[in-house]
């Protein structure tokens, strides 16, 4: 596909109408096919022929978690028959939701990641080393190895962890791109370090990020990604994505915020309103899927917090890009009168060496307002100063309060970051009375 034939070149108001016309058939498909939105036009006397414009949809309800999880088979859209593959969310904030994919939804899912991969820099004959599961019900793992392999590059399919058996595929095969999550990727310096590899000279050129932000909101790294780029001068993307949605937003070589693609999704941010927020203001993140079989979404709230970019990238695409999440709408802590979201924890933990460990706790106090508990352990290279007070000061220089902190052995931590039946890290804990 040529720059003139992608939809992401186009000006914005050809992708806009580009978008109603798919929005038009979307909503045509989920009143012939879905028993869910089907219930929702009649019970709200919506008339879809009248949703014309992307600004008719706050006309219709949002779709939110517990829909999924109370009516999970009303949003199926076709036979059981034609699903071929099982996917299942994650369930950090609650019952993983299932989501079955026809084989035309796994084509679309290698099409983004095509598109995506292709944004951050990947060619054919590059080789690719994802350092994500492929099991477990996880979609975005499948999505990656599918996308690469459309694109017309390698895959080398390692699996997370392990830096031992990262390091000796790097070494055998020499990717010159890694996909995991960057926090990762400090542990793979460390190993390096610890048994003389020469990181810096490796086949390694990009790191693909993914679960965790690597930017602040102008776009300049945070404290996570210039640890990474200070160890190891690699470039660096970070993405967004989320197995509603089914589809990743990837930055580009400017970094500037992940590039949405017209032709898969509509999104709209909105404010406390629950009514859009002006382009460049920061709300919660609403997506609708386009061209989905199995299990489309109609104005599904992600609970994400994000801004909208709509003037063109100097990478010539005119597509509206997503600022780094600020965090999850739910998730939001207010303490000692700062409001703030996980991220800004984790990013000073991330960046703080000897903290080997951690989980970020947040409960009500007596008081009535958020109690905030940093649980860490730690690497054994700081014995000789006052641990607690040093990570409290850094808090306190980065955003302004500073957490209770608890020191706890290395196994404990490890049994709260890893329960048995998770796929991703377990790191923050909301024990808050709604």
């Amino acid at each position: 596909m040529t720059d003139k034939e992608d939809i992401e070149y186009r000006s914005p108001e050809e992708i806009k109408s580009f978008q109603e016309q798919l929005l038009a058939v979307a909503l045509k498909y989920l009143e012939e096919h879905s028993a869910y939105y089907r219930r929702m036009f009649s019970t709200y006397g919506i008339d879809i022929s009248k949703i014309r414009h992307i600004e008719d949809l706050v006309k219709i309800p949002f779709t939110e978690k517990k829909d999924l999880q109370l009516f999970n088979e009303d949003f199926l859209c076709c036979p059981k028959e034609k699903i071929v593959d099982y996917i299942t969310t994650s369930g950090t904030l609650g019952d993983p939701v299932t989501f079955g994919c026809t084989e035309k939804d796994l084509q679309r899912l290698a099409y983004n990641e095509k598109k995506s991969f292709a944004c951050a820099g990947v060619r054919p004959g590059d080789i690719v080393q994802l350092m994500t599961t492929l099991d477990k019900r996880f979609m975005a793992g499948l999505a990656y190895f599918l996308g690469i392999r459309e694109l017309g590059a390698s895959v080398i399919r390692v699996g997370n962890g392990i830096p031992e058996l990262q390091w000796d595929t790097i070494r055998r095969i020499k990717p010159d791109t890694i996909m995991c999550v960057p926090s990762f990727i400090l542990k793979l310096v460390q190993y390096a370090e610890e048994n003389g590899i020469d990181w810096r000279s490796s086949s390694i050129r990009r790191i693909i990020g993914i679960g965790e932000g690597l930017r602040n909101r102008d776009f300049s790294l945070n404290l996570l990604g210039s640890k990474i780029k200070e160890k190891w001068d690699v470039q660096l993307f970070a993405t967004y994505s989320s197995t509603e949605m089914g589809a990743t937003f990837s930055e580009c070589g400017y970094g500037m915020g992940g590039h949405v693609h017209p032709e898969l999704i509509i999104v709209e941010i909105i404010g406390d309103d629950d009514l859009p927020v002006e382009d460049g203001e920061t709300g919660e993140i609403v997506v609708t899927t386009l061209g989905v079989e199995g299990m489309p979404l109609l104005r599904f709230r992600t609970g994400d917090m994000a801004a909208k970019c709509v003037e063109q990238c100097r990478c010539g695409r005119n597509s509206y890009r997503l600022t780094p999440l600020a965090g999850r709408k739910n998730n939001m802590i207010k303490l000692k009168g700062t409001t703030l979201y996980p991220p800004a924890i984790n990013d000073v933990l991330d960046n703080t060496d000897y903290v080997d460990g951690y989980v970020v706790e947040v409960s009500d106090s007596e008081a009535g307002t958020d109690r905030v508990v940093v649980k860490i352990s730690t690497n054994g290279h700081a014995d000789d100063f006052n641990l607690v007070k040093d990570l409290k000061d850094r808090f306190r220089s980065r955003i302004r309060v500073a957490p209770e902190v608890i020191v706890l052995p290395k196994n404990e931590i490890l049994a709260v970051n890893f329960p048995a039946k998770s796929r991703k890290p377990v790191k923050f804990i909301d024990l808050r009375k709604r």
